[in-house]
């Protein structure tokens, strides 16, 4: 252990380079940029239990980003020869914003894969975006992936998260897209002690009854995250612990990807680390790609109980 004397007395995470021990905190390089995400913006159409970005129908902390400014980024990242196979887009939900297909639209003609992450309800389900999606599918195929909100594969459980009648709802949303030939993914949470291979197990019965092409053992397909909750204690993590745990900072999403954020007020769009941590200060790093290529210190219980404990990606 090395004697920081600027580590002495501070709490755990409060100090962006040495954790509470006086221990060199863990950092990620951008070793490999694979996913660019966008924010939309933070309305969204519901207001969940525990949303990690409070997303809600009042919650305008993250403006709609426009097509435009989406351009502007897929040209900063050519120019800086990022080698990303995917755009993705979240929320809030990104239907709300109406400029979702034109900005999806860019990115596929730009050569990208592109992911939307969506509860498939009613801001999905409007004519306008209706049309555009089949218009996505029909010019690209499966290079366009919707990833579905499905907290759990049971209406009870996550109706309660999101609320009453809330899984029906998703579900004539999954089955509009599977109708329309629309690629889907599924994100489900794992906070109800529930063995992996017994989630795993329930969406494949769900799958089937509906007849959804999604693979429930894919991790990939049907996506499992651990919950977020920032008041737990967790661990700091040191550099001594990529040995410890067996782990590299290239299995960290902050190493792979970033996220183009447009904060209220703000002139212009900026560039957070981390898709978890929008409002974070310490996580922006500028307004430019070539600004956000610096190296992340996993200063935030996020960092370990999400990524590096937890093993979680939001990339697909």
């Amino acid at each position: 252990m090395k004697d920081h004397q600027n580590g002495t007395g501070l709490g755990k995470f409060e100090h962006p380079q040495i954790t509470a021990k006086g221990e060199d905190r863990a950092s990620v390089a951008l070793t490999n940029p694979e996913t660019l995400w966008f924010n939309t913006g933070t309305l969204c159409n519901i207001e969940c239990v525990n949303c990690y970005i409070e997303s809600s129908p009042k919650n305008d902390r993250l403006v709609y980003i426009t097509a435009a400014e989406v351009a502007d980024y897929l040209a900063q990242a050519k120019a800086r020869s990022w080698g990303i196979r995917e755009i993705a887009f979240t929320g809030g939900e990104p239907f709300m914003n109406p400029q979702i297909i034109e900005m999806a639209r860019l990115s596929l003609e730009a050569g990208y894969e592109v992911l939307i992450l969506t509860n498939a309800m009613r801001p999905m389900m409007r004519a306008s975006m209706r049309k555009g999606l089949q218009e996505l599918q029909a010019e690209f195929g499966d290079r366009l992936t919707l990833r579905i909100s499905v907290d759990h594969h049971s209406a009870e459980f996550h109706d309660e998260e999101r609320g009453a009648g809330t899984f029906k709802k998703t579900l004539e949303g999954m089955r509009w897209l599977r109708d329309a030939g629309i690629r889907m993914a599924v994100a489900g949470r794992t906070m109800w002690n529930e063995a992996e291979a017994d989630a795993r197990a329930g969406y494949a019965e769900l799958y089937a009854t509906n007849g959804f092409k999604i693979d429930a053992q894919n991790p990939g397909m049907t996506v499992l995250f651990p919950e977020m909750d920032a008041s737990v204690d967790v661990p700091e993590i040191t550099t001594a612990c990529w040995g410890i745990l067996g782990k590299s900072p290239q299995s960290v999403m902050c190493s792979s990807s970033r996220m183009v954020v447009k904060r209220k007020g703000a002139a212009r769009p900026s560039v957070a680390a981390c898709t978890l941590l929008p409002y974070a200060p310490e996580f922006d790093m500028g307004t430019t790609l070539e600004e956000a290529e610096g190296k992340v210190f996993l200063n935030h219980p996020h960092c370990a109980k999400f990524c590096v404990l937890g093993g979680a990606s939001c990339s697909a």
